[in-house]
């Protein structure tokens, strides 16, 4: 699967569904890469690992850390 999206360690992600510990909590952090990868919710720190092509297919878009 291609990806189009470009991101990296410590990078801002939107998911498309919220996270259920808030309704408007669509951001995640990535803190872990590599054949999975891990992110943390930014509404309740809670970490989840997802596997690469899961990612791609819940990701909306990417807020570059500044």
């Amino acid at each position: 699967m291609e990806n189009k999206y470009e991101y990296d360690l410590g990078d801002i992600v939107e998911l498309r569904k919220p996270h259920p510990c808030a309704p408007h909590s669509k951001r995640w952090k990535i803190i872990r890469m590599g054949a999975d990868i891990k992110i943390q919710c930014l509404g309740c720190n809670a970490i989840v690992m997802l596997s690469r092509s899961d990612f791609h297919k819940r990701i909306a878009k990417v807020i570059k850390e500044v």
